[in-house]
């Protein structure tokens, strides 16, 4: 009896230890279909993003975006025009809130929503945008931005860059980098023919440029500025106290008045209506009456929005300006 007994608990060994190996084996066969299909699923999502959008590498890191985004928001004005002057209008950008688009944008604008000039990033969510072109300036919510929409973040330090770098970042972003050289050449074809309109007038003429601002103080602009880049660009003499490599030279007091003196000068305020008036009480001043360019007539008021700003829309602007007033202008 013993012996049976060992006999039959040595078969309930054997026939435990083959449960336990099946079921050992079936749940493996379990973990690993579903970590092959795990598996293939991410291949597929892999594909399937590599396929439907295209690796932008910016300042925050990189970020895959549309091929062809078509809801796209920008959050600088530079940034804005750059992207209309690429052919692709945004649904929005960030603008004074109290004042229109600017003029020479008009009909390029149309339907495009401003949200303001520090965005709000529950507006920005209900647009619904495909994609957001930001700024270094904005790179403090660049994470609540990314929740929204990819984001891609462009360089923007003070002063701000060259107009032509700006273009060239939006245009390799949006992946219109034949249109943005194109743009950059037709704008070189255009300081050429400025400069055979003008012939060695250019060498002689004192063009000043001079903008009053909101607190009454008024200020010019240096090469680095883009507006101060497009004459030097054609040639154009500057008064001693605007020659230099710099950007804006502000703060000029009354007493100094004569530093924006010269044969010609373009004239402008930025600030609205606060602008507006103290470019009118200037006007009103003696020491205004005493310069030499208020005495020829020869000072012409132009739009701020093109003359300070960093894009080739308003740099196109500028050189109408330009055309009109030293040109066309007897």
């Amino acid at each position: 009896m013993g012996i049976l007994r060992q006999q039959s608990a040595i078969k309930m060994l054997r026939f435990r230890r083959i449960v336990c190996l099946l079921i050992l084996g079936l749940v493996s066969s379990i973990l690993v279909v579903s970590c092959s299909k795990n598996i293939n699923h991410s291949a597929t999502s892999s594909n399937h993003l590599t396929e439907n959008c295209r690796v932008v590498q910016h300042l925050m890191g990189e970020t895959c975006i549309p091929h062809n985004p078509a809801r796209i928001a920008t959050l600088w004005m530079a940034t804005f025009r750059s992207t209309l002057a690429l052919d692709i209008q945004p649904i929005t950008t960030a603008w004074y809130v109290d004042q229109p688009f600017p003029e020479h944008l008009q009909g390029k604008a149309d339907g495009v929503e401003n949200i303001g000039f520090q965005p709000n990033l529950e507006r920005i969510a209900l647009l619904k945008p495909d994609l957001i072109l930001s700024t270094t300036r904005f790179e403090n919510i660049y994470k609540q931005l990314s929740q929204i929409a990819p984001t891609v973040v462009l360089d923007n330090p003070t002063p701000p860059p060259p107009w032509q770098k700006h273009l060239e970042d939006v245009a390799k972003v949006l992946d219109k980098e034949e249109k943005g050289r194109q743009l950059i050449d037709e704008y070189k074809q255009r300081i050429e023919q400025l400069k055979q309109a003008l012939g060695d007038r250019r060498f002689q003429m004192q063009t000043s440029i001079a903008t009053v601002d909101q607190t009454y103080g008024i200020y010019t602009y240096g090469t680095k500025h883009p507006t101060g880049a497009v004459l030097n660009d054609i040639g154009l003499q500057r008064p001693p106290a605007q020659s230099g490599d710099f950007f804006t030279r502000d703060h000029i007091s009354q007493e100094h008045l004569s530093d924006i003196d010269g044969d010609v000068l373009f004239l402008s305020y930025r600030g609205g209506e606060a602008a507006k008036e103290n470019l009118e009480k200037l006007q009103r001043s003696p020491l205004w009456q005493k310069l030499k360019v208020v005495q020829q007539n020869r000072v012409y008021l132009v739009d701020s929005d093109h003359w300070y700003a960093f894009d080739v829309l308003a740099m196109n602007a500028v050189i109408d300006d330009l055309f009109k007033y030293l040109v066309n202008t007897p």
